[in-house]
């Protein structure tokens, strides 16, 4: 643990909050010790109020532009990418099941988020700002690329009728700390233009999102 702080050159008060952003439910469910879900839950907020302050600073065109833009570099996939470049997977403390499996991206992308929550908490949102500039920024050129699906099955509804589409999660199935989701996204609240899974909430919506896209008759082929 200490070795990850130094790494990030945290000047960290409480390093309990730290390992506890780091473990998994399934190691907690094991050695009854506190997981990091709360702490993944406010960092996801930490985490989007920085890149949205990040983007607004950057003067980027216009309101369009920087939702797609956050958008892409706050999903998993975006997530596990910073994550790797501090070699996060390396410190994550899980159960014996999931350790032999090995860490998958939602894992690691949950983490992630934690240890923001865990510097918000401990440190304040100055010191978070360090962190994301440290190790967020640099690496933004990697996730620009990144396919947000959501993004543009928004992007095509609305430059249409104006019509509204929303998530849905039907269906929740796996022991706790191995949760499997199912999304539907739909049109008006009543037509289901797509369905998809995932071990997320938010990979499931993407997916549910893609499945939209390939089903529907849309001139967005390069986006699929």
């Amino acid at each position: 643990m200490k070795e990850l702080l130094e790494m990030l050159n945290l000047p960290y008060k409480d390093e309990s909050l730290y390992e506890t952003a780091l473990t998994h439910s399934s190691y907690a469910n094991e050695n009854h010790t506190e997981k990091n879900e709360k702490l993944e839950f406010l960092g996801d907020a930490v985490i989007e109020l920085l890149m949205s302050d990040y983007l607004y600073r950057e003067d980027l065109a216009d309101e369009g532009t920087m939702t797609k833009r956050r958008a892409q570099a706050v999903c998993e996939e975006a997530l596990s990418i910073y994550a790797s470049k501090i070699k996060l997977k390396d410190f994550l403390k899980l159960g014996k099941g999931e350790a032999a499996k090995g860490a998958n991206a939602a894992m690691i992308a949950d983490a992630f988020e934690a240890i923001f929550g865990a510097t918000y908490l401990d440190l304040g949102f100055r010191e978070a700002k360090k962190l994301f500039n440290k190790i967020v920024v640099p690496h933004l050129n990697h996730v620009w690329k990144i396919k947000d699906y959501k993004s543009t099955l928004q992007e095509y509804i609305q430059s249409g009728d104006k019509r509204n589409i929303s998530y849905h999660i039907i269906k929740e199935s796996g022991p706790s700390h191995d949760k499997a989701f199912e999304a539907a996204v739909r049109l008006d609240n009543i037509i289901t233009l797509g369905v998809g899974t995932g071990k997320t909430k938010k990979e499931a919506e993407q997916n549910a999102a893609h499945d939209a896209l390939k089903k529907g008759n849309y001139d967005l082929k390069e986006a699929v």
